[in-house]
């Protein structure tokens, strides 16, 4: 069993590496647009991207994750080609209609969200098409544990949009520019993955045997998914509707900050549902709650010194990252965020255990409550707070879908939480803390300076966990681990 816990160390920390590119790749892109576009074109951008999150989890009918759940344990290339294409042939109904019906409408889609550019929301429609079809792709190589493969394909993506939307905008195409650089990096995507796929199990007519079953265990996740896209996006939305786009690109590049303790939970996201369900399958408790475990104690040792360090250095990073007047409007959005995000992946580690007991009913009802609780406490503070408001009912909602997963999933299995690990973080983010007040005030507006403060930072927050001993020497040695990729 140990070496089965060091090679998911070592996945996590491939997975890790590639989420960490992926965000400073997105730190990259950020100054490009905030700089070269006007507030208002940007926050269409922003508008186009919340968009393209919203469509997945909803017209896939929640048949990703349940290929996750259902093929991660079969044997035969038959069963799996079987599972695979009958998934495929009904994602590529649902999304094919959602999309022709954006492309349809997008006159008046165009008007309501994205300043009347017609064109570029039909390009969206061609986007959503393949951001679906590429979605289920990414999940085969999830479901069998293909992590390097997923890894390249991530980064792939990653790079490509960059360069493509990048690349565009520069040359002075500006918001139609940035649609066509994400419909360019979605359809190489597309046939990269559709090649390897078919290379590996072949191709088949879809048989659909087990549809049934498929959609019973999806379904339930879709007022799910929509409603947590309510909570994660449509803030956006309702900014725009009250206050205007302009200041959706105020809002955007705080949050943003502020969600990149997401880079944390992202492998343990991606990693847990095919390994919890095999031990789980093969009645092996033990290993499941270990699982959990140390899961939930590498995220709280890297989002705790995260969530503080981005708090107290935001104005001066998206000083650097966007312009003066997007940090003084937005930088109090960032400690909001970030400790959204620590909520968020307390949620998704401890809400694996519903998922292993296919009570996916019962996580759809948390984020129905949590939408409709944070949507109506937009509508009502936006107006009156302006963006800052938005960012607070984020927060109560990510605090609300914790404590109810939390309560739910303590009656089918508990788990240790290591209380006395989470105060020793506490502790030696609160004396990092101190270190980042007193040199951030010093480095505003300097790069070289803030990255060497955050690694100043760094350091004293290990000497801090290291001198209350937060690791065992079992643990340490496990954590190298995940290094060794």
């Amino acid at each position: 069993m140990l070496q089965e816990y060091h090679q998911f160390a070592r996945r996590i920390g491939l997975i890790g590496l590639t989420n960490l590119l992926i965000s400073l790749s997105g730190l990259i892109l950020l100054p490009i647009l905030t700089k070269t576009l006007p507030i208002e074109d940007y926050g269409t951008y922003v508008q186009i991207t919340v968009t393209i999150g919203l469509f997945p989890g909803v017209v896939m009918l929640g048949l990703p994750y349940t290929m996750v759940r259902f093929l991660a344990a079969a044997k035969s290339r038959e069963e799996i080609r079987e599972g695979y294409y009958s998934i495929a042939g009904i994602t590529i109904l649902s999304a094919g209609l959602a999309s022709i019906a954006l492309f349809l409408l997008a006159e008046p889609i165009a008007v309501a969200l994205f300043d009347g550019r017609t064109t570029v929301t039909r390009i969206l429609a061609l986007v959503v098409f393949l951001e679906c079809m590429n979605l289920l792709q990414y999940n085969y190589f999830r479901t069998f544990q293909q992590i390097k493969r997923y890894s390249s394909l991530l980064f792939l993506k990653t790079c490509l949009q960059l360069i493509s939307v990048a690349a565009l905008v520069l040359a002075g195409y500006g918001i139609f520019g940035a649609a066509v650089g994400l419909l360019v990096t979605n359809l190489v995507l597309f046939l990269v993955m559709g090649i390897l796929i078919v290379s590996e199990i072949g191709v088949t007519l879809p048989g659909f045997k087990n549809l049934r079953e498929h959609l019973s265990f999806g379904l339930p996740t879709v007022p799910g998914n929509l409603s947590s896209w309510v909570v994660n996006s449509s803030d956006r939305y309702v900014i725009a509707l009250f206050l205007g786009n302009a200041y959706v690109g105020y809002y955007s590049p705080g949050y943003s900050l502020g969600h990149i303790i997401n880079m944390f939970i992202a492998p343990l996201s991606f990693m847990l549902p095919a390994v919890l369900s095999k031990h789980y399958d093969d009645g092996n408790l033990k290993d499941v709650k270990t699982v959990l475990s140390y899961s939930m104690k590498y995220f709280l040792a890297l989002a705790i010194p995260s969530a503080v360090g981005l708090s107290l250095l935001s104005r001066p990073l998206l000083t650097i990252l966007s312009t003066p007047e997007i940090a003084e409007q937005g930088y109090l959005i960032t400690p909001f965020m970030a400790l959204s995000g620590l909520l968020f992946g307390l949620y998704t580690i401890i809400t694996q255990i519903l998922v292993l007991e296919k009570k996916t009913g019962i996580t759809g009802t948390i984020w129905i409550v949590a939408a409709t609780l944070n949507l109506g406490l937009n509508i009502i503070f936006v107006p009156r707070i302006g963006i800052l408001g938005a960012a607070a009912t984020t927060l109560v909602a990510f605090a609300l879908a914790f404590v109810v997963s939390m309560y739910y999933s303590s009656k089918y299995l508990v788990f240790d939480i290591n209380a006395s690990f989470i105060l020793k973080c506490l502790v030696a983010a609160t004396i990092m803390g101190v270190v980042v007040v007193i040199g951030g005030a010093q480095m505003s507006g300097n790069l070289l300076g803030i990255i060497l403060l955050v690694g100043i930072s760094a350091l004293v927050y290990g000497a801090g966990l290291f001198i209350l001993r937060g690791f065992k020497k079992e643990e340490i040695r496990f954590f190298r681990n995940m290094l060794r990729i």
